[in-house]
């Protein structure tokens, strides 16, 4: 009997939870639909014009507009009807067309990787994106601390490549060339990459990557990429090892326009995981290959110069009496370069690149 009460329980709690996420699917959709109709129209557009393009009811149309203007918008309402005066830098779902519904959207959260791992885990689709203005408790590499205040670029895509795990820290590769192309292709800034998951510019810290992989004996199941970006942040000075683009701009940029094109990027570089035309162009963005470093990996230090990577994207490191070691993982520091040992993407505590 309790066993029944508990299936119908769940089976009620399953119901509520579907119901509200098709509430705010509808929701999300009015609101991007309104906003397509007020940037279109570039001037006022009545609520009975907006009610009979959406078949929606006036009443419908004013509560969605309060609800914009809640998020940020400024909608200026007047008796000619509703004007879209300016938008804000978030990274509302409705900023992203067509990608709407695999947006889940947070002002604040724990960690974006916690929320994509229970998404993944509950059957969430290749492409689903768990984005957040801020971060209570990001973690970089090691689960050490990311702190992740407001400005920054924060989320988590959720991926489910048909590769054996030997091969998944090539996706890491694969999300660290797309941020530095969109990063030339944006600002003209020259970004580099450092083995295994930075990205940066003139040799600061600009962008960490976390790759969290659920795999079997030969199967992937999916693996969730964190991607957190100093863009608007304002990095201290006495910082030496890490920046932000609007510190190396010298000006604020749109992070909905970086996203946007950042997320194309990855799209486009998606069909070259498993090809060798992507370990080459990390090869060309790379600052560690033919450098003296020291990996600091579990059960093990390797001291030497770093000369190549394999095809899963292991570091190949010769050592000083000339012998070969893999690195599949760990902390990499450029020897002549040499900060305290620690990995933490955007503004942190641990500022090491």
């Amino acid at each position: 009997m309790q066993s029944n009460r508990n299936s119908q329980t769940t089976g009620q709690l399953t119901k509520t939870s579907t119901m509200v996420n098709i509430w705010k699917m509808k929701v999300n959709e009015t609101k991007k639909r309104i906003l397509k109709a007020l940037r279109e129209c570039g001037g006022y557009l009545s609520g009975e014009t907006l009610s009979n393009q959406l078949g929606t009811s006036r009443v419908s149309i004013w509560k969605h507009i309060r609800s914009l203007k809640e998020d940020g918008y400024v909608i200026e309402a007047s008796p000619r009807g509703y004007r879209l005066v300016s938008s804000p830098d978030l990274l509302l779902p409705y900023e992203f067309p067509g990608l709407e519904q695999r947006i889940h959207y947070f002002p604040e959260i724990g960690s974006t990787m916690d929320a994509a791992r229970e998404l993944a885990k509950k059957g969430a689709g290749e492409g689903t994106i768990v984005i957040a203005e801020a971060q209570t408790r990001g973690r970089g590499r090691l689960s050490r601390e990311w702190l992740s205040p407001e400005g920054g670029i924060y989320f988590t895509l959720v991926l489910r490549p048909r590769i054996s795990p030997a091969y998944a820290p090539r996706i890491n590769l694969m999300a660290s060339i797309a941020v530095a192309a969109t990063i030339r292709k944006l600002f003209g800034l020259k970004a580099e990459l450092k083995w295994p998951n930075d990205v940066l510019i003139e040799g600061r810290k600009v962008c960490g990557i976390l790759a969290e992989m659920d795999a079997e004996m030969d199967v992937v199941n999916f693996v969730n990429v964190g991607i957190g970006i100093n863009a608007n942040t304002s990095i201290p000075q006495f910082e030496k090892t890490v920046t932000s683009l609007k510190d190396a701009l010298g000006r604020e940029i749109s992070r909905k326009e970086f996203l946007s094109v950042l997320l194309m990027e990855i799209e486009r570089q998606q069909p070259l995981l498993m090809k060798a035309d992507l370990l080459e162009e990390w090869k060309k963005l790379s600052v560690t290959l033919n450098k003296d470093v020291r990996i600091v990996a579990p059960g093990e230090v390797i001291v030497g110069r770093a000369i190549d990577i394999d095809t899963t994207g292991a570091l190949i490191v010769k050592e000083r009496n000339g012998s070969l070691k893999k690195a599949m993982a760990g902390d990499c520091i450029h020897l002549r370069e040499e900060a305290p040992n620690t990995d933490i993407g955007a503004v942190s505590r641990q500022h090491s690149v």
